[in-house]
């Protein structure tokens, strides 16, 4: 579900770039299905993306530059033991723009938990992607209603060239 994007993310990434915003990635890696067992309750223990393997790593053709940090998860969250918030606190970020898989988990529960950790959010319409349209419009409205600012390639080029 990721390919479609690609030339979104790239984009984005680049347009961070060139106005000097930090990237960091995330990468969901289990050493185990029991390193946090509700997504095996919820997802079956087969399902598990086990560290090591093709989909624990991030995708091919994605623009990492050698100096992007890469976060380790194991759930849908991208703060919850990660150091992710001490991390963009060290930095002095206070923005955070959110894209990837999939919109309606992973990029969903990392924009929420940046609004109520006090990040100012914002959250990308052509960047993420998910399983249906459904659930990522579901999502964007979400967003939109109380957590995050939606954005896209162009708006976000034009804002941070403006």
């Amino acid at each position: 579900m990721a390919g479609p994007i690609l030339p979104a993310l790239n984009a984005t990434i680049r347009h961070c770039r060139r106005a000097s915003i930090p990237v960091l990635f995330t990468r969901h890696c289990d050493a185990d299905p029991s390193d946090y067992p509700m997504l095996a309750e919820w997802w079956g223990r087969e399902s598990a993306i086990l560290d090591g393997t093709a989909e624990s790593e991030l995708m091919p053709g994605l623009d990492r530059g050698d100096g992007d940090p890469v976060v380790r998860k194991h759930t849908y969250s991208a703060f919850r033991g990660t150091g992710l918030e001490e991390r963009l606190a060290g930095m002095g970020v206070r923005e955070v723009i959110v894209t990837g898989v999939m919109t309606n988990l992973c990029c969903e529960t990392a924009a929420r938990e940046a609004f109520v950790r006090g990040f100012r959010v914002f959250f990308s319409t052509d960047a993420t992607a998910t399983s249906s349209e459904d659930l990522h419009e579901a999502t964007l409205k979400n967003m939109a209603y109380g957590f995050a600012y939606l954005v896209d390639c162009e708006s976000l080029e034009k804002g941070l060239v403006g």
